[in-house]
């Protein structure tokens, strides 16, 4: 399928007014870990706390529902990657982002739709728990009961995060004066609320902000019971996690020394760069950066050794991202969709030389086509594709603290923190320093090697307000210049969201 018919558009656009307001509080009958695949529940309005395993599947569902593969287990990844100059689309089909990497998908666009109301989805079952929560205070016991809400805090506000980088101008453009998403925190099980205008970029970041410091005095440093705990510190927020992601919400709005104070909680002051947070999961770097892109054995209580992924989604082969929203099948040898821009992307540039590992190891020439082009080789390339995705891990964290203390810090733990990344890989790499601008774009660089596929890059593009450089709009030699002024540049708010919200 190249493209849906008009019709089928149509009942898109119904069907979405129901995604985005859930009309029944809905929970995922998914064990603890998460991977268990079993069909959606419904459960009567009024029962669905009646006993702390019902609210344990909650707020189970909440992980299931941003790690949807047409959320954050995969496609958001993959449109926020390929909208630049790294990859080279191979099949010219529209259902894997096609018009996406060539910049002609606009409001219409039937999968970024998808991405807009599988995350206002998340956010109305976020906020349906946690009116239901505060509405059954002794459904499970106080401790528990503040976990369970930092949990649905975070969620809601990574997925605020995710989409206001997506569908509104960056925070930096204006100080967050623009329009941004509409923010909605009422909980709704009709669709009588949908008419709702857009609050501003600056009010969506406050929101966010709000919610992460509320979940950081809430999650545990780490999770220490349970017969998976060390796998639940890769599946569940903690406190670290909050910590994290609070760094990179400050990062893309530009406040670098709020990046630094939130880093310092996580990160040591010196090499080798280590968690000091009390009591938390011992964070680091893997030997190898191989080693974050997994399936993660949870058969026993020391099965997660992972010393490097903070928040990963989750997948088995019951549990998988879905049809054409796999990581692996876009750019491994699942369906090749994508390959590597070797001419014009980060794969030629001189800092991701032929010594570095992550170039050898997670980067391969696929002999199965006659043009033989190098793929990305992170995320497994066979069905069902269950790699789990991280979604925060060690080696940005210091690389977020690192472009903050080249901007407005110390250039001289900056670099190290940069040579801590790069040397994982690259060991005999020398970094001479040319002054303070040439660390910056360097560190800007190492982010494009190290987080290659990982679904940084259009969202870095932003936050630094340079033009969007797209090998989809330009040519095999000559990559396409987008300038911030140009409609192509941000992504329209779906035309399914204006004919079903009056306000906007």
């Amino acid at each position: 399928m190249k493209m849906l018919n008009i019709k089928s558009s149509k009942r898109y656009i119904v069907k979405l007014a129901f995604l985005t307001i859930p009309l029944v509080p809905v929970v995922s009958s998914c064990d603890e870990d998460f991977l268990t695949a079993e069909p959606e529940l419904t459960v009567l309005e009024g029962n669905n706390f009646a006993t702390p395993a019902l609210v344990l599947a909650q707020v189970n569902g909440l992980y299931s529902s941003i790690k949807h593969g047409r959320f954050l287990g995969g496609r958001y990844q993959i449109y926020n990657d390929i909208r630049g100059e790294e990859f080279v689309n191979r099949t010219a089909n529209n259902v894997t982002g096609y018009s996406i990497w060539n910049q002609t998908g606009g409001a219409d666009e039937p999968y970024l739709t998808d991405i807009w109301s599988r995350g206002y989805l998340t956010i109305n079952r976020t906020n349906l728990f946690l009116k239901g929560l505060a509405e059954n205070p002794n459904s499970v016991p106080a401790e528990t009961a503040k976990q369970y809400e930092g949990e649905a805090k975070f969620i809601r506000a990574m997925s605020y995060f995710y989409l206001v980088q997506m569908f509104a101008k960056p925070y930096v453009a204006d100080n967050g004066a623009s329009p941004g998403l509409p923010l909605r925190l009422q909980a709704e099980t009709t669709s009588a609320n949908n008419s709702l205008a857009r609050s501003t970029v600056a009010q969506v970041y406050t929101q966010i902000l709000k919610d992460l410091n509320e979940a950081e005095t809430a999650l545990p440093e780490k999770y220490s019971t349970g017969a998976n705990n060390t796998t639940l510190n890769i599946t569940r927020a903690n406190k670290a996690a909050v910590i994290a992601l609070k760094a990179r919400v400050y990062l893309v709005m530009g406040r670098y020394a709020d990046v630094i104070t939130e880093s310092d909680k996580i990160v040591s002051a010196a090499a080798p760069f280590t968690s000091p947070l009390a009591g938390a999961y011992a964070y680091k770097l893997e030997s190898s950066l191989a080693n974050n892109f997994s399936n993660y054995s949870t058969t026993t209580a020391t099965a997660n050794t992972n010393t490097e992924v903070i928040l990963a989604a989750p997948f088995a082969d019951l549990d998988a991202p879905g049809t054409q929203n796999q990581i692996g099948y876009y750019y491994n040898a699942g369906n090749i969709e994508f390959t590597l821009n070797t001419t014009t992307g980060i794969y030629a540039d001189t800092q991701f030389r032929t010594e570095d590992v992550r170039k050898s190891a997670l980067t391969a020439t696929y002999t199965g086509l006659t043009a033989q082009p190098r793929i990305l080789t992170k995320f497994s390339g066979t069905s069902p594709y269950t790699t789990w995705v991280p979604l925060i891990r060690y080696g940005e964290v210091l690389l977020n603290l690192a472009e903050a203390e080249a901007r407005v810090g110390s250039e001289v733990r900056a670099l190290a923190l940069l040579l801590a990344v790069h040397h994982r890989s690259d060991p005999s790499w020398i970094y001479v320093p040319t002054g303070k601008q040439n660390l910056i774009n360097t560190i800007l660089t190492e982010r494009r090697i190290e987080l290659l596929g990982e679904g940084f890059r259009t969202n870095d593009v932003f936050r630094t307000q340079q033009p969007l450089l797209s090998r989809g709009a330009g040519s095999a030699t000559v990559l396409a210049s987008i300038p911030t002024t140009d409609p192509r540049y941000l992504l329209p708010i779906p035309t399914a969201e204006v004919l079903t919200n009056g306000a906007l």
